[in-house]
């Protein structure tokens, strides 16, 4: 996966924030060095967020997002402030757009929200060239012009350092196979797979296994009988699919290590302790409640698509009860949580680690349990301290 094909959950995601004609979309066109957002003396230009994956040295791959001005007004202007609330959840650096006017309320409120939702931002006073000399308040304020680009090339070092002092990012199991361990990897090939490709958890899990050295073997779950009676000896760990677990965890030894793509996904999300707690709702449900059943991505529902029509049977099953079911996909995600019992969320493959522990937050804030796909399944089969042991 060259940086090019890095999907945008991946990317380092940065949002520039600010009040309507304070230059954002000036600033965010020079750092690009494209024209990315519309610019115009018109407030308000800049309506729903604009959105772009691209390269910017030092920093190297990255998303960008240009939000609507946050001191916008009337009915579709408080939309708008709406949709750039929504982006707060899924940055992971915030650029503070000022200009000469300097700051106010406007300002204040987005560093309280900053603050609030523990996101290192940068305050950037715009149209350097036409301010008289302000003082800066403190050194987290950089002074630029999006005009002559005087500041730029200062502005992509400091955010270069806030990347940098993140710290790593986590590993799928990178930190569990060493260099020659036998993987297996269980990829169902049905009517939900998409066609000519394989979906990103996988895609990722293979390009870890190979920098790590390990000798990773794909198969179907209809070879995988065949494969490990093949091997002379046991493989060090089999990840599968969670729709085929059931299947998977008869033919895998008990000494061998199992798990799912979905419970790697959440451990390398930073969501998994939380996702085996909320599981334990599920022999608390009681007949009739709402469920929520939440997905990242977009995709064509199948007539056994798991969200609407897999999970809600696995559910019933296991606990005898019939439940109300709702669905939610893509960027949407509720913002009134206390109505569900329960929500059960995919692997979040799709979502950044930023906009995934938001959601998990916000869940919890609720009181309402947060769980996911493959740590549902596994607990509906009774094996989810067996899929959870390589993690303990």
């Amino acid at each position: 996966m060259g940086l090019n094909d890095m999907p945008a959950s991946e990317r380092l995601h940065i949002a520039f924030f600010g009040r309507r004609n304070a230059g954002k979309s000036s600033l965010v066109n020079a750092l690009t060095g494209q024209e990315m957002s519309v610019v115009s003396d018109t407030a308000g230009t800049t309506t729903d967020p604009v959105k772009k994956t691209m390269e910017i040295l030092p920093l190297g791959p990255v998303y960008i997002i240009d939000t609507a001005g946050f001191d916008d007004e009337g009915e579709l202007g408080e939309l708008r402030v709406e949709k750039t609330r929504e982006i707060v959840r899924q940055t992971d650096i915030a650029v503070l757009v000022t200009d000469d006017r300097g700051s106010g309320s406007c300002e204040a409120e987005l560093e309280g929200i900053f603050k609030e939702n523990s996101i290192p931002y940068l305050i950037v006073r715009n149209k350097a060239d036409l301010a008289e000399t302000l003082p800066d308040r403190d050194e987290n304020v950089i002074r630029v012009s999006s005009k002559t680009l005087e500041g730029i090339e200062e502005l992509k070092k400091r955010l270069a350092q806030m990347k940098q002092s993140a710290g790593n990012r986590r590993v799928l199991i990178a930190d569990l196979i060493k260099k020659g361990d036998k993987v297996v990897l269980v990829i169902p090939i049905d009517e939900s797979a998409p066609k000519g490709r394989i979906i990103l958890p996988q895609q990722m899990l293979i390009r870890e296994l190979l920098e790590v050295g390990a000798i990773t073997t794909v198969v179907k779950e209809t070879e995988l009988e065949e494969t490990l009676g093949r091997m002379t000896e046991p493989p060090r760990m089999v990840i599968t699919d969670s729709q085929v677990f059931g299947k998977v965890m008869k033919i895998v030894p008990e000494r061998v290590d199992l798990s799912s793509f979905s419970i790697v996904m959440a451990r390398y999300k930073g969501t998994l302790e939380c996702q085996v707690n909320g599981v334990k709702a599920l022999k608390k449900l009681k007949g009739g409640e709402k469920i929520l059943i939440s997905e990242g991505c977009t995709h064509k529902r199948q007539c056994r698509d798991i969200g609407t029509v897999k999970l809600p049977n696995w559910i019933r099953e296991f606990t005898g009860k019939e439940f109300e079911f709702e669905t939610s996909s893509g960027g949407s995600f509720p913002k009134e949580l206390k109505k569900y019992a329960l929500i059960v969320h995919c692997g979040g493959c799709m979502l950044n680690e930023k906009e995934m522990q938001g959601r998990m937050k916000s869940a919890l804030e609720e009181g309402v349990p947060f769980t996911n796909y493959g740590t549902l399944i596994a607990s509906v089969h009774g094996i989810l301290d067996r899929a959870l042991r390589p993690f303990a």
